[in-house]
């Protein structure tokens, strides 16, 4: 039995920061396990949020200077944390910031060089797990369904709320898995507004009240009726979903709860499409499983047969830096990790670039 001691890093198109997240993970009579030791969150600077969420619009030049300065970041903040650890680090698994993503034209982007990030953090690097898949056909996403599958087999349905929402589960022996919708993306356009990071615990959702025009135009966006497998991002949102929001003549806690409701209503439509049981249970994880008042409202919108789990705080945050450092070490087993029953693609993958760093 080996026990892999990973560094897993994981950046969301929420844009709050680096999640970090220190790993022991093994393999023991065929069951894969894991202990989170450590966890750690760098906050973003306004100006490094802004840097990340406008990305997209760089030039050639400025993205790939973003790309190797972001590289450099995380070397630096992965050296800094190793220093504070009392325990040796194997390697680091990195999921970068996600600039371009449209499978569909081929084309996905990670930020964060590689080479540079194990330059800067003296230690080995798996990194841009997204590309093969989409060079397989695959929409390269969602990733975080082979931990689903490998770590947390004994809930029916596995659904994270970070920017998007997404779930994964079983169905006829294969994993499914697609991005629902949105989740605290819009949340946090709406709190920003206000000045605030975030909506604490909902409190200002819950003391809204529903827009029916806003709800109605949101559940007619043509994403929900596409099949899967998709998945979505930061384009889709700017695009589709801020001009509603903006359209709207509520108060900023009307839309809070209008959104935490149509999120909610999205997220049972498909639990309940795919249950094949009298009863099922659910592990929610992600910033959204921290809000009560979205977890109520989910709660509610399930119904008495989903039995909704939220688990402890360091899951809930550290999750999908868990599942890339889980990512990484299949990697370099050499086994799969990336789901063709989950993107689309053409087969199964093993998926991620290797960096051994360079001195000088």
């Amino acid at each position: 039995m080996s026990k892999y001691k990973v560094l897993g890093l994981m950046s969301g198109t929420s844009l709050d920061g680096l999640d970090m997240a220190y790993c022991h993970i093994w393999e023991e009579n065929g069951h894969w396990n894991f202990q989170i030791k450590q966890t750690k969150d760098i906050p973003y600077s306004d100006e490094m949020r802004d840097y990340l969420k406008n990305a997209i619009y760089l030039s050639e030049a400025d993205h790939a200077q973003l790309h190797q300065d972001y590289g450099k970041w995380l070397g630096e903040q992965s050296e800094q944390f190793i220093n504070e650890l009392e325990d040796e680090v194997d390697f680091i698994a990195s999921h970068g910031h996600t600039s371009h993503h449209r499978p569909e034209d081929g084309i996905t982007f990670q930020l964060g060089d590689g080479q540079l990030l194990a330059n800067t953090s003296g230690k080995q690097v798996v990194c841009d797990f997204r590309t093969k898949d989409v060079s397989l056909k695959g929409q390269g996403a969602p990733l975080v369904p082979i931990g689903d599958r490998l770590l947390f087999h004994e809930f029916d349905f596995c659904l994270n709320l970070g920017g998007i929402s997404n779930i994964s589960f079983e169905k006829n022996g294969e994993r499914i898995a697609y991005d629902i919708g949105m989740a605290n993306m819009p949340l946090n356009y709406i709190t920003h507004q206000l000045g605030l990071s975030y909506d604490e615990n909902g409190k200002l959702a819950r003391s809204g009240s529903l827009d029916h025009n806003l709800l109605r135009k949101l559940n007619s966006l043509e994403y929900y009726n596409l099949p899967y497998p998709k998945s979505t991002g930061y384009e889709w949102f700017t695009s589709e979903v801020v001009p509603l929001i903006d359209a709207s003549s509520g108060s900023h806690a009307d839309k809070l709860y209008t959104l935490i409701h149509h999120n909610c209503e999205q997220i049972a439509f498909v639990v309940h499409k795919h249950s094949s049981k009298p009863k099922n249970k659910m592990l929610a994880t992600g910033g959204g499983a921290l809000n009560q008042f979205y977890m109520d409202t989910l709660q509610e919108k399930l119904g008495p047969n989903i039995e909704l789990t939220i688990p402890e705080k360091i899951l809930i945050a550290y999750k999908e830096a868990l599942v890339f450092a889980l990512m990484g070490v299949l990697r370099l087993e050499g086994k799969t990790n990336v789901l063709r029953s989950v993107t689309g693609a053409t087969s199964d993958s093993c998926s991620g670039e290797v960096f051994f760093p360079i001195e000088g």
